[in-house]
């Protein structure tokens, strides 16, 4: 098996890759900002090169950079901190793989993509058109892209970039720049208002699709691919949140329905058969299955 380091590992994906990578065997060590008496763990920023250096002291097989500011209105709000964990931390991590020469899995975003014309976003999109992003958060990971993509040209390090769409369930602790599904479960229980914007689209996929896709890329590593990692179901926002509001018995009246998002894509809508056949990415669980559980695990949080 292997060794392994996941950065952002406290985060809601990287807890549970943590646990999966180790129910398989691998031997698996931490990097993230919180305290914890955990083993195997650093504390350390990405974003700052002299507390990444006594983490990369050993050496690993794989590393999967998780580690990043998350998030459109936070990116807006705190894009100081953004660009710095972000930017300057994806080339840290780069700096240090051109050193140590370990695999490199690196959680991009179906941000990049921006608006796009195109009705299914395939891999290759960037390739044929301009991207444009709409936030700096989308700036940030298609900047990590270009960076990973400079690295590979230049010293042909091994990487894989995975653009990750709209990865729900339990695990996910609220707060204003969570994702969609969180955040209408979160104020849909509390009775708390909340903005659905017409017209907008997303594919939704259950976390426990996406952990075991993640887990499988050590075996399935191909250095230099790109692959878009989401569901198969594509529904509208509206229709998500009028699924909550069936399931929590929360009243319409606590929804104000708009036109328009500023700075956010309308429609994402992925092709996932790259992942379907290099990676055996198989989303199963719909949202009929997922929301109900991610909803169960968060009124035992919450009390509610």
């Amino acid at each position: 098996m292997s060794t392994v380091l996941v950065t952002g590992s406290r985060g809601t994906l990287g807890k549970r890759l943590v646990s999966a990578l180790r129910q398989t065997g691998h031997d698996v060590w931490q990097c993230d900002l919180h305290h914890t008496a955990e083993p195997q763990y650093f504390r350390a920023d990405v974003g700052n090169y002299r507390q990444l250096e006594r983490v990369f002291e050993q050496d690993y097989d794989f590393v999967y950079h998780l580690a990043a500011e998350f998030g459109r209105i936070n990116g807006e709000e705190y894009y100081d901190t953004l660009w710095q964990t972000n930017v300057v931390g994806t080339r840290n991590i780069l700096e240090f793989q051109r050193k140590k020469g370990f695999k490199l899995i690196f959680a991009s975003s179906s941000e990049i993509y921006g608006q796009s014309r195109e009705p299914v976003l395939d891999e290759d999109l960037p390739t044929r058109q301009p991207v444009i992003p709409h936030n700096d958060y989308a700036m940030t990971k298609w900047v990590n892209e270009v960076q990973i993509m400079n690295f590979e040209q230049r010293y042909e390090v091994p990487v894989m970039r995975l653009r990750l769409f709209n990865a729900y369930g339990p695990g996910e602790f609220y707060h204003p720049y969570r994702s969609v599904v969180c955040l209408f479960l979160y104020r849909a229980l509390h009775r708390l208002p909340y903005t659905v914007y017409k017209g907008y689209h997303r594919v939704f996929m259950y976390v426990d699709d996406l952990i075991a896709t993640l887990v499988r890329c050590i075996d399935r590593f191909r250095p230099g691919e790109v692959y878009n990692i989401g569901g198969r179901e594509y529904r509208s926002v509206h229709e998500l949140s009028d699924k909550i509001l069936a399931l929590t018995g929360a009243s319409e009246d606590l929804v104000t329905y708009l036109p328009e998002d500023a700075h956010n894509t309308v429609n994402k809508r992925p092709n996932i058969a790259r992942a379907e056949r290099d990676l055996g990415h198989d989303p199963k669980i719909t949202l009929d299955e997922g929301l109900p559980l991610t909803l169960e695990w968060m009124r035992q949080v919450y009390h509610v």
